[in-house]
């Protein structure tokens, strides 16, 4: 959530800022602004009202003892009226301030400086490639793959649930753990306390990490328990600390956890949701860093190159990419892509976004921390990534590692997996 400070203090800031997003925001920043003026302006009415009625309540007091009830009568009337006009005050001021709310909450998070102006994925920067791209026209596509070699049941996945439900089998299973249990150790080694979070989250979980309102229609909703459950678990890891003021010495925080994650997806078609490449239903792992806002720029960079470390230890080709302002997400201020090349497919899959959003969660969690220097108490900036997302990661490993003799499977993994090749 932006800040209602910064929005009365520097518009045009915000305005400049939201137009790489190709938002134009000056008429709501202007709506905004006179809802605004005009809450305040309803308080110190109500303010002023209050005080009279507390005056006028402290002479009625006064009167009684006195004796005088002719005079007591007069001032009752006087004190209803200040009542009724008191109570239309409120009425108003509930109305404004929802009005106020609903409009604050409808501005995404402004870009962080070095964000281009962009319409869409086609305008984002290649910041860094990785590996050599190759292409053998005798590569099958994982779908195929998957059932040459019993890996992964789609068919029985959508008689059991649905399509974007599949069905890992055998040593496609395996696999799937050993690519979990691989990015736990490597993100746990590099100082990330693991957490094994709840797969279901209240509103004001979704809330706080800016699923709600924003997504609502692509998380799945119980109804009855008013719970939803986590299109990522970067919105139970970051609300561990909701409402908290942590102290300066105690961060960074640095979490990881493994999750399954669930959206809905709703208007996904076509080649590019075939097989794993966009599920209902998958698996990732994830990681969440909570920082001091002057450092947290830093912490961007090492959560990147922690990622470009595991692809390429997975000797996988890749790029990385920043994302331009119309392809961010709504919460983000800077977004770092990871995509990986499928041989099969010859094209890119993502497979990680890594994300700073400043204040922006933090704002809506009222998650803060305490200054070492003055005391100060102060908003944290909270960052996340993918370390990894695995479907893509698997269709990528068994696309661009298939030979005549079958898959070789990264040497990275062979501890996790208990074999070297899928034959």
């Amino acid at each position: 959530m932006l800040s209602l400070q910064l929005l009365r203090q520097d518009p045009e800031r915000v305005i400049k800022a939201l137009a790489k997003r190709n938002i134009d925001a000056r008429p709501d920043i202007k709506s905004l602004l006179e809802k605004n003026e005009k809450r305040r302006k309803i308080q110190n009415e109500s303010e002023t009202l209050k005080a009279e009625s507390n005056k006028i309540a402290k002479t009625i007091g006064n009167l009684v003892q006195e004796g005088k009830t002719n005079e007591i009568q007069k001032i009752k009337i006087k004190s209803k009226s200040l009542k009724t006009e008191l109570t239309k005050l409120e009425k108003e001021l509930i109305e404004i301030e929802s009005e106020e709310k609903e409009i604050l909450l409808s501005f995404p998070n402004t870009p962080h400086e070095s964000v281009k102006k962009g319409k869409g994925e086609e305008e984002n920067e290649i910041i860094k490639s990785w590996g050599d791209l190759k292409s053998n026209p005798n590569s099958l596509p994982h779908w195929e793959l998957s059932e040459k070699y019993n890996l992964i049941d789609f068919e029985r996945g959508v008689k059991v649930t649905g399509a974007g439900f599949p069905v890992y089998t055998g040593k496609g299973a395996r696999l799937q753990r050993a690519l979990i249990q691989y990015f736990l150790d490597t993100n746990t080694e590099s100082g990330y306390k693991e957490i094994q979070p709840p797969y279901f989250v209240n509103e004001k979980s979704s809330f706080g990490t800016g699923q709600l309102p924003d997504k609502e229609g692509q998380m799945y909703h119980i109804e009855n328990d008013q719970l939803y459950a986590i299109p990522t678990s970067e919105i139970p890891l970051t609300n561990l600390y909701r409402g908290e003021i942590i102290n300066e010495i105690d961060l960074p925080i640095k979490l990881t956890a493994y999750s399954p994650c669930f959206r809905r997806e709703a208007g996904s078609y076509g080649k590019d949701v075939r097989g794993l490449n966009r599920l209902h239903q998958f698996d990732k792992v994830e990681i969440v860093q909570i920082e001091k806002q002057n450092d947290s720029y830093d912490k961007l960079n090492e959560m990147t190159s922690h990622v470009s470390k595991i692809l390429e230890e997975l000797g996988l080709k890749y790029r990385m990419l920043r994302l331009c302002g119309g392809d961010m997400g709504f919460t983000s201020s800077l977004t770092y892509d990871f995509e990986v090349w499928s041989s099969a497919q010859e094209r890119w899959l993502e497979v990680s976004s890594v994300s700073n959003f400043e204040t922006f969660q933090s704002r809506r969690l009222q998650l803060r921390y305490r200054s070492l220097k003055n005391n100060e108490i102060l908003l944290t900036h909270t960052l996340n990534g993918s370390a990894l997302a695995l479907p893509r990661i698997m269709a990528a490993i068994l696309e661009n590692n298939q030979g005549k003799e079958g898959i070789k499977i990264p040497e990275a993994l062979w501890k996790y997996t208990g074999f070297k090749i899928i034959k």
